[in-house]
């Protein structure tokens, strides 16, 4: 049964906690994104709920710097949204899952 996609263009769209990808060039740069060990760590531990990044860090068992690379990388499909409140120390970057389903379609 095909799943009803609410859009007509190629590209990369999150509606109601699904990401939907249309067109190979973006099913490719999301398969890029997603083909990575360190990556689908910091999926499974935001499916758990928001985090800072230092927790994130820890958790991972990785530096700040390579996790916000990475993060960055996630933010660039919208599969993980940043957000910053206060902190003891300055700002805070909270960490959360933006979609729950990824629904990829070759063409419109």
């Amino acid at each position: 049964m095909e799943q009803e996609i609410p859009f007509q263009k190629e590209g990369i769209y999150a509606r109601n906690r699904t990401l939907y990808v249309i067109g190979p060039r973006h099913i490719a740069k999301v398969a890029k994104v997603l083909a990575s060990e360190t990556r689908t760590k910091i999926l499974e531990v935001l499916a758990e709920g928001e985090t800072d990044l230092d927790s994130l860090a820890k958790k991972i068992g990785q530096s700040k710097a390579n996790i916000s690379s990475q993060i960055r990388l996630l933010e660039s499909i919208g599969v993980v949204r940043a957000s910053y409140v206060p902190g003891n120390r300055g700002i805070k970057k909270m960490l959360e899952l933006n979609v729950d389903m990824i629904l990829m379609k070759v063409k419109p």
